[in-house]
């Protein structure tokens, strides 16, 4: 199993509809609002980090209000 974190930042004002949004995509675990640098931080759960990147790439970044994001892969020891 593989998990990644997304900090997001989106349009002002598009916070809560972007909140939803996230929330219903496939492989996210956890969506909090932040304040601070960054607006939202998604958790992603995924059998590995090629579908963690593709759950970044082919949905999260394409919701309606995302300007940016960084992703952050987890790892174990």
């Amino acid at each position: 199993m593989a998990v990644g974190y997304v900090l997001l930042n989106v349009v002002p004002g598009a916070e809560h509809d972007v909140y939803l949004k996230l929330q219903d995509l496939d492989n996210v675990a956890d969506v909090t609002v932040l304040f601070g640098d960054y607006d939202l931080i998604v958790k992603l759960v995924a059998e590995d980090l090629s579908a963690i990147a593709n759950s970044v790439v082919s949905s999260i970044r394409q919701i309606p209000g995302i300007l940016d994001s960084k992703t952050l892969a987890g790892a174990e020891f």
